[in-house]
């Protein structure tokens, strides 16, 4: 059984699929995306995250979204038990040359709202299980963003909030406008990236859910590989993937931590989903946190 955790009050999966690389560029298609969706959904994850913005850039919109209702509506599994979030504040276009793909942001409260009601839409659903505000806008005050996604779920679009890509002083001000109704934040954190150790500390001192995306890394930027030998080392001594340590080390940082490792094919996801169940001993964990 995949390990679980509370998401506010959602009994969701500890690790959950990231699903941004079934629709962004070089995914495999859609079939290998409905495919992955389902390898896991069947192997037992019951969390999902996608986002408005999960398409290619120049392509159709939404096709992540999309692509997780085609996924849930071809499955026979109990659907009640998923628990799918997604996101919106971003979008997707080109740099100045016109041809590398890359991330535009816009926070502005009308566009927040109508983005919003477009997810439920492309998902498929009367209202979202978790809204999350995808990045802030440089360009616009914080709160205003924030007060977008209050607007959503008071108008029921949504029925629990996240923030990404936040500070510590922006997950205050998320708190004072939606209350208990913020339940996660989603930032990015790895062994290459840990930068955000901050606010995964504070996450925990508030008893408030923190949400790794690319804890594996990533795999769109060069990164330092020499920072998952340790990783390898442990993997190798408990005949499993670095990955798999990788992620159990993250959970190890908290019960209020999640991960959601994306996938371009079943078997990456399948792997990824055992990482619950890989125990490490103090010494090991001493070496990971060196």
């Amino acid at each position: 059984m995949v390990l679980h955790r509370n998401l506010g009050p959602l009994d969701t999966t500890a690790i959950g699929l990231g699903e941004m690389p079934l629709t962004i560029e070089n995914n495999l298609g859609e079939a290998k995306g409905i495919e992955t969706i389902h390898a896991a959904l069947d192997a037992g994850c019951r969390h999902i995250d996608t986002a408005w913005s999960y398409y290619c850039s120049g392509g159709e919109e939404q096709t992540g979204e999309k692509l997780v209702r085609k996924a849930m509506a071809s499955w026979d599994g109990p659907k009640d038990e998923v628990t799918i979030a997604t996101k919106v504040g971003h979008f997707r276009n080109f740099a100045e040359d016109g041809t590398t793909p890359t991330w535009g942001v816009n926070g502005q409260p009308e566009h927040l709202v109508e983005a919003g009601k477009q997810s439920a839409l492309a998902l498929g659903v009367d209202t979202i299980d978790l809204l999350y505000l995808h990045r802030p806008d440089p360009n616009v005050p914080y709160n205003e963003s924030v007060e977008a996604i209050k607007q959503l779920l008071d108008e029921g679009v949504a029925k629990l909030a996240g923030i990404s890509n936040a500070s510590v002083e922006q997950i205050d001000i998320a708190r004072k406008i939606l209350g208990d109704k913020l339940v996660a934040v989603q930032n990015q954190f790895s062994p290459t990236y840990q930068s955000t150790r901050d606010t995964l500390d504070y996450c925990e001192k508030l008893g408030l859910p923190f949400v790794c995306w690319s804890p594996l890394g990533g795999y769109r930027k060069a990164k330092d590989e020499t920072k998952y030998d340790p990783f390898r080392e442990v993997g190798q001594a408990h005949g499993v993937s670095h990955q798999q340590v990788v992620l159990a080390w993250e959970l190890s940082l908290g019960r209020h931590v999640f991960v959601i490792p994306g996938a371009h094919r079943p078997e990456t996801i399948l792997d990824s989903l055992k990482a619950g169940d890989l125990k490490l001993s103090a010494e090991e964990l001493a070496k990971l946190n060196a």
